[in-house]
């Protein structure tokens, strides 16, 4: 799937640098296409790259480069990025804020909700006694 426009690729053996996507014209080896692309991680990709790539929606020689499965090109999130339709985001955006509500409700569950009160030790009471507050 192209990361620009969301529509599908005809792929047929390995993937040129010169390959383009027919609807759009984007490159087809970009990093954007690419199965090991996360914004975020070190460099943007999962691989342990020795180089940045700066351009990441323009081809390169990246020898890491495999192409991401039909529903993952744009992010590792699987949002299509720039002219998709923009509804796997959402579910993922949705998704995702269910993952951590049920986690802080675990969390919660663990160790209540709110700190507990801290109460004064014997040593300060000792202390007290002795000299007063």
């Amino acid at each position: 799937m192209c990361w620009k426009c969301g529509k599908p690729l005809v792929l047929s053996g390995t993937v040129s640098r010169s390959d383009v996507c027919p609807s759009c014209g984007a490159d087809v080896r970009s990093c954007k296409n690419c199965r090991f692309y996360e914004p975020g991680a070190y460099y943007d990709c999962r691989e342990s790259v020795d180089e940045l790539v700066k351009d990441k929606e323009r081809a390169n020689f990246c020898g890491w480069f495999m192409i991401a499965p039909q529903d993952e090109a744009g992010s590792a999130s699987g949002t299509v990025a720039k002219g998709g339709s923009g509804s796997k985001g959402d579910a993922a955006a949705s998704s995702n804020n269910a993952a951590s509500s049920a986690a802080s409700d675990a969390f919660n569950a663990l160790f209540g909700d709110k700190p507990a009160e801290k109460k004064p030790s014997a040593g300060k009471d000792a202390f007290n006694a002795l000299f007063g507050d």
